[in-house]
């Protein structure tokens, strides 16, 4: 029986495979993926590197779970959104509002995501599934203005990127044990977004 397994069955924490995950995405994110080593996940769950490996092949696989977290979701929020009926500033809305709940629920995969360049074949394929969402985003926002219910006068692609980059700005500075809640965090990009500052 590996080293891994028993302490796992002991019930000692940082040794099962949600552990290894998440001590893998801290040091992606503290030191960046090329700097940190299987070695560095190792020490940090003071464990052998043969019992990270005893639950994944790669640092890469590592990095290719912890994106797909991210993507998987977002991908699902955006495919409903797009797939839906109904207006599509009310689609469009409501992807606003899942977008940050899925942020707020996955926000070390989030953030994770936002900063792979492209180094890796993984990042890569990430990037190309991150462009296809943004792509999907940039289409619902074209109908909403479509439908008259956006501004006209402003180009979808630049509204799209400022819409999504402020609900991408969350990972930065909310923290979920904070007075925020997910429901308040969400209701409150969506009013900006859509019903802005000024009173009417």
């Amino acid at each position: 029986m590996t080293e891994a397994i028993t302490r796992s069955r002991r019930g000692r924490p940082g040794h099962d495979r949600d552990a290894v995950l998440r001590a893998a995405v801290a040091l992606f994110i503290r030191k960046g993926y090329d700097a940190t080593s299987i070695d560095d996940i190792a020490k940090s769950l003071n464990v052998t590197k043969s019992a990270v490996y005893h639950h994944v092949s790669s640092k890469e696989q590592l990095l290719a779970e912890v994106l797909d977290e991210a993507l998987d979701e977002l991908d699902s929020a955006v495919d409903a959104a797009t797939r839906g009926t109904g207006p599509a500033s009310e689609r469009l809305r409501d992807v606003v509002r899942r977008s940050v709940e899925v942020l707020v629920a996955h926000q070390s995969a989030v953030t994770l995501l936002l900063r792979v360049h492209g180094n890796s074949d993984t990042e890569v394929a990430a990037l190309r599934r991150r462009r296809r969402i943004d792509r999907a985003l940039a289409s619902l926002v074209n109908e909403a203005v479509e439908e008259g219910a956006l501004r006209a006068d402003l180009d979808p692609d630049v509204l799209s990127r400022l819409l999504f980059g402020m609900v991408n700005s969350l990972v930065e500075w909310y923290r979920p044990n904070g007075e925020i809640s997910a429901d308040q965090l969400a209701s409150t990009v969506a009013a900006l977004a859509f019903d802005g500052l000024v009173r009417a």
